[in-house]
C-alpha cells in the first residue's frame, strides 16, 4: 500500500533544485517540490504550505485542516495497533 503523508514546508533548502525542508510528524525531511511548482517560481511562497508527500515528492497542496485530520487519524491507527512509534518510523523510512 502506498501512503502520502501530510507535511508542512518549513524552509527552502535549494530553490534551484526545487528542494524544501518539511516537517513530517515532527521530523525534518528534504522534499522535492517539482510536482507542485514551476522552475523559476519564487520558492519562498511555499514556506508554511501543507503538502501531501510520497517518496520524497510533494504531490499536491492540501488544506491545513485536512492535513491535521489526516495526521490525527494516522496517530489513532498507530495507537490502536499498539505500535506507538511504529507508524512514524515506517512513514519516515
Amino acid at each position: 500500500m502506498c501512503l502520502g503523508v501530510p507535511a508542512r514546508i518549513i524552509a527552502i533548502a535549494d530553490a534551484g533544485r526545487m528542494l524544501a525542508v518539511a516537517d513530517i510528524l515532527g521530523e525534518r525531511r528534504d522534499v522535492n517540490l517539482s510536482c507542485i511548482a514551476e522552475p523559476g517560481d519564487d520558492m519562498t511562497g511555499q514556506i508554511g504550505q501543507w503538502v501531501l508527500v510520497h517518496l520524497g515528492f510533494a504531490l499536491s497542496r492540501v488544506e491545513e485542516a485536512d492535513a491535521r485530520i489526516t495526521l490525527d487519524l494516522l496517530r489513532q491507527v498507530d495507537e490502536a495497533e499498539a505500535g506507538r512509534g511504529h507508524l512514524k518510523a515506517s512513514l519516515l523510512a
